[in-house]
């Protein structure tokens, strides 16, 4: 493995700006590392290696022209296979959208083009976002470095995979109930979920639309942070974008790195301190806890009662809105088309398009979403997911009135093997247990890794007002201070 795959984004940035190193160099390193273990974890989809060097020669003609560099120039990111890519395919991890390239870029991949970063590819995911294990893609399972035999979380596992396996320094994922921060979790990586309009949604193919969230995932957090400042920001294209700049991010993650926390009171979710986490998780999160305090933080309990009935609303409302957002895929305009042999009415074509083109999990939850919207249960379901979600919100206000953020664990397991939860679609939902509540709410949330469980990665969730993404990085970069990055073992 070459030495550029292992070093940090602001390392890369840093010898590419000084000259001691080339972006070209930098990305054929990872290029052929990909090359190298990809055929074993299957984080990509597509991998865009002439779009990649030629980037970076543009990089690196900037620097001999003796223009000044962004903080990012010349470091290679992986892009999740959600937001729109101008001629590279865009699928979502499903035969609906097989060899779509979009005529477009999405507002994120336009401002990590702004920034001269280098992508290389799009990486795999559940289709549609809809998963908790990227198992789901109708390209194959995406494995975890850390064992190949287990999941990398969903639906960002591409993403967080490419990470661990040194094949990105840096990559881009998306977060509607955990996307992010679950794979970030059981991959040893950091991942972490912007606040709700904080980061544009032009260009991302929609899921839930009140709840999708781009974001950026890394290895340490400075990088997300970096990751996370190149791509925030109010884009007029977006009507559900904030019209206020991204807090100071970087700053905090550098403040938070000196590891003192003396000043920050943080609150531990009383419900999901202890039910249904495994006993491993539980043992590295109340460790991490001890070690916050030790850096000054003070801690207390916090009840947010309304938390335990999250996961249930949320499981109404994001299929309700999928519902409506898939219904635009119906084999007339772009991606598959099937039976129309002249002699099928377009009801027909588009019945047996959809019938092949969608997946088992995206049929599942369409289903749901259709009922729940459906005349004469609208209220009962829908309606009454919405009143929970604004209970959730008011938890969250009352807790944002005692401490500056929470935390608890990212998830309540390990990465478990793949195809054992397949069969059982309640058990896939509990793996976004505890990251689900932030997407309702709208705040802001990260992951960072927080030790082991049984030689597995473990991670730790911190949550903070809306708008105040600046506060989760700097509690994060202290825990990561104290405790360190994690090293997955060598491919």
């Amino acid at each position: 493995m070459s030495d550029l795959t292992r070093l940090t984004a602001v390392e890369i940035a840093g010898l590419v700006a000084g000259g001691e190193t080339s972006a070209v160099e930098v990305t054929q390193a990872h290029l052929d590392r990909i090359a190298a273990v990809d055929d074993r974890v299957r984080a990509f989809l597509h991998v865009d290696t002439d779009g990649a060097l030629a980037a970076a020669r543009a990089v690196d003609e900037r620097r001999a022209a003796g223009e000044e560099l962004g903080p990012l120039a010349g470091v290679p990111v992986a892009v999740k296979d959600v937001l729109t890519t101008k001629g590279v395919p865009t699928t979502v991890g499903s035969k609906i959208l097989e060899g779509w390239r979009p005529p477009y870029d999405s507002t994120i991949v336009q401002r990590l083009r702004d920034a001269g970063t280098v992508m290389l590819g799009k990486t795999n995911m559940d289709e549609f976002a809809m998963g908790s294990s990227t198992e789901y893609s109708a390209y194959g399972a995406t494995h975890n470095p850390w064992d190949l035999d287990r999941i990398p979380g969903g639906s960002g596992g591409g993403s967080a995979a490419a990470l661990a396996a040194y094949e990105a320094p840096l990559a881009i994922g998306s977060d509607t109930g955990g996307s992010i921060r679950q794979p970030g979790a059981v991959t040893g990586t950091v991942g972490a979920k912007p606040t709700y309009g904080g980061t544009s949604r032009y260009g991302l193919v929609a899921f839930s639309s009140s709840l999708d969230t781009p974001g950026p995932c890394a290895r340490t957090v400075l990088d997300a942070a970096l990751l996370h400042q190149a791509i925030g920001g109010h884009d007029p294209r977006d009507s559900t974008s904030i019209p206020a700049p991204v807090p100071d991010v970087v700053a905090a993650a550098r403040l938070g790195a000196t590891g003192d926390l003396t000043g920050v009171k943080l609150g531990v979710v009383t419900e999901f301190s202890g039910e249904g986490a495994e006993p491993g998780v539980l043992a590295a999160f109340r460790e991490s806890v001890d070690t916050l305090a030790k850096l000054g933080a003070e801690i207390v309990e916090v009840s947010c009662p309304h938390f335990r009935y999250a996961l249930p609303a949320y499981y109404l409302i994001a299929p309700s809105e999928c519902s409506s957002n898939l219904a635009r895929f119906d084999g007339v305009r772009f991606g598959l088309r099937v039976g129309d042999d002249g002699n099928r009415s377009l009801e027909e074509v588009m019945q047996l398009t959809r019938e092949a083109g969608f997946g088992p999990e995206v049929k599942r939850r369409i289903m749901i979403g259709t009922y729940a919207l459906s005349s004469g249960y609208y209220d009962a379901y829908y309606g009454q997911a919405q009143k929970v979600r604004t209970l959730i919100t008011r938890d969250f206000t009352a807790a944002f009135e005692r401490v500056d953020a929470l935390i608890s664990p990212t998830t309540p397991f390990v990465a478990f093997p793949l195809g054992a939860r397949t069969s059982d679609p309640y058990q896939m939902y509990l793996a976004d247990l505890y990251t689900i509540p932030t997407n309702l709410y709208g705040g802001p949330g990260i992951s960072v890794p927080c030790g082991l469980s049984e030689g597995l990665p473990v991670g730790l969730q911190v949550m903070a007002p809306t708008m105040a993404d600046d506060r989760m990085y700097r509690v994060a970069a202290a825990l990561e201070s104290a405790v360190g990055t994690l090293t997955p073992p060598v491919l």
